[in-house]
């Protein structure tokens, strides 16, 4: 048996998250079915984590063992001949058998975008939130300082979720706008949890409104008591961008 390890790209809109679920459209479900009809085996495919309904990737990592005679190159193709248009196959290679997507990561890093301007987006209507209120980028900037470090981010997470701990230690976060004026939250942790970059981007949105200032968003965070300020992004707007082994 072979262990391939693939990077993926996809665009989230028309499904239901990453993680496969019984009679609705999903990523992984996706990209199960076009293996077994390349490799005519039952296929199961592990991700490095979960991605929302209508979350996006630019750098989803999985891993599947295969009997296959086809080597890495050729599965890739055969896999992106196969694949629909919003999803596809960036690179394959077999890895040592120890790998494991999930398991193996050593942190990921996440990108949320948002389009700050009066008007509403047409072509980017699915890439970016739309936040026609004018933002400070001084106070975005300075509350998302405070995220970095290990901290229990349990305000910043669904309130159903079910972990042994939810503290996780960030590497670094920023905001800043590109070129073409879109707002950029960048985050790399150890770990994430449910809903936890759209939780944060949403409460850094509300202090560059001016609702709260950033050590009001420090504050919540070390409280840990959610506030009528802690808003969740939608999911539009959140892309995987990278993992890292």
């Amino acid at each position: 048996m072979k262990n391939i390890k693939i990077v993926i790209e996809y665009d989230g809109t028309n499904y239901c998250g990453w993680q496969s679920q019984t009679g609705l459209p999903t990523v992984q479900g996706t990209i199960e079915r076009c293996l077994e009809k390349i490799t005519w085996e039952r296929m199961r495919i592990t991700g490095s984590g979960r991605t929302d309904s209508g979350v996006h990737a630019l750098g989803q990592v999985a891993n599947f063992a295969t009997a296959s005679p086809l080597d890495a190159k050729t599965l890739l193709k055969a896999l992106n001949s196969a694949l629909p248009d919003d999803v596809s196959a960036v690179s394959a290679a077999e890895v040592s058998a120890d790998f494991h997507a999930q398991f193996s990561s050593r942190s990921k890093v996440y990108e949320y975008r948002i389009l700050n301007a009066p008007h509403p987006p047409a072509l980017l209507r699915n890439r970016v939130w739309h936040v026609p209120e004018k933002l400070d980028l001084a106070s975005m900037k300075e509350a998302a300082e405070r995220v970095a470090g290990t901290h229990d981010f349990s305000v910043f997470a669904s309130a159903n979720i079910t972990v042994r701990s939810a503290v996780r230690t960030v590497n670094r976060a920023s905001v800043r706008k590109s070129r073409e004026g879109i707002v950029l939250f960048q985050i790399e942790a150890d770990g994430f949890l449910k809903r936890m970059v759209r939780m944060i981007t949403g409460t850094l949105v509300e202090t560059g409104k001016g609702k709260i200032g950033p050590e009001q968003f420090a504050d919540i965070l070390r409280s840990g008591r959610k506030t009528k300020n802690v808003v969740t992004a939608p999911p539009q707007g959140l892309f995987l961008k990278k993992v890292v082994y």
